[in-house]
């Protein structure tokens, strides 16, 4: 009987903190734009996890306004305009490509090009401070052959 009340205990507290959601979808195409919408907007409590993700209040709503205007007959795109004039470009995961976010997109980019620049830089100026060297040893050497033996 002990086991039976711990193991009723356990099960219960494991799937507490767990809302399970069940949306009755229209059609598969419909449960399809759902799941993609999901995983392409960031929990704005979260910062680092998708609606689909995270259990965070504010996901849960937002999952189901997504699903709300889905089951209403919105577009994807209708429902991703939505969320961004609500939440601003913070809500997408990949923000779109304007004047705002042009260093977001061109950084990593730019941050490639000035490293490959300061590596060439580095190899070209380290040959001429080899030939450099050589010309130096060159002129060294010529010297101790000029040199006579001392007696």
């Amino acid at each position: 009987m002990i086991r039976i009340l711990l193991l009723s205990i356990t099960l219960f507290y494991s799937t507490a903190g767990h809302a399970i959601e069940a949306n009755q979808f229209d059609n598969a195409q419909m449960e399809a734009d759902y799941n993609q919408l999901i995983k392409e907007l960031r929990c704005l409590v979260c910062q680092n996890q998708n609606l689909a993700e995270s259990n965070a209040d504010l996901a849960q709503d937002l999952r189901r306004e997504t699903y709300e205007m889905l089951k209403a007959g919105k577009s994807q795109q209708q429902v991703i305009e939505f969320m961004v004039a609500r939440y601003g470009d913070f809500v997408l995961y990949r923000p779109r490509f304007k004047p705002s976010t042009y260093l977001l997109w061109l950084g990593p980019f730019l941050m490639l090009l000035l490293v490959i620049t300061l590596v060439l830089r580095h190899f070209l100026n380290s040959d001429e401070a080899v030939s450099a060297d050589a010309e130096l040893l060159q002129q060294a050497r010529q010297l101790l052959e000029k040199e006579e033996p001392r007696t």
